[in-house]
């Protein structure tokens, strides 16, 4: 049974009761923060990371945030910058940002319901694994920037590529 089964005859179904029905499948840590929020922790390989997703009516935007932990040491900002710049080229689903004064990397993705639109579970649970799958591959990268000194051309190189169709 497909995940958006469940969901076919509900006019009025909010998108946060979608994700907490996902976390609540997938089994991960939540907290319904008000009823437009819900923020959860989703286990990766390199970082545990924090996912917060938010329902704006007034833009008729459910917006996710996931954030892990990233000090770079003193003089190493600008190189994360530049990397930060070319992975950001590769990734076509949201985008990294570093908020330095909390130390968080932060991946930021807005997904547009206009008009009424719901979205599907298998939508909400894609935008979830699109966040975790960009994290794992590019924190390989941005800690070979930060701590291994590398250049952001040659940490890019060690980025886990994208795999397309299966084995």
């Amino acid at each position: 049974m497909a995940l958006s089964e469940d969901y076919l005859y509900a006019e009025d179904l909010h998108p946060i009761d979608v994700v907490e029905t996902l976390a609540e499948a997938h089994d991960w840590d939540f907290d319904r923060v008000t009823d437009d929020q819900i923020a959860m922790v989703v286990e990766g390989q390199w970082r545990t990371y924090s996912i917060t997703l938010a329902w704006s009516a007034q833009d008729e935007t459910l917006r996710l945030i996931s954030t892990f932990e990233m000090d770079p040491p003193q003089g190493r900002e600008g190189a994360l910058y530049d990397l930060l710049n070319r992975v950001n080229d590769q990734v076509w689903t949201g985008a990294f940002t570093l908020w330095p004064e909390q130390k968080l990397m932060v991946w930021r993705y807005g997904l547009v319901l206009a008009g009424g639109q719901i979205a599907s579970p298998e939508q909400i649970d894609r935008l979830i694994g699109a966040a975790v799958v960009a994290a794992e591959r590019f924190y390989p990268a941005m800690q070979l920037t930060c701590w291994g000194e590398e250049t952001p051309e040659a940490a890019m190189k060690v980025a886990i590529a994208e795999a397309y169709g299966r084995a």
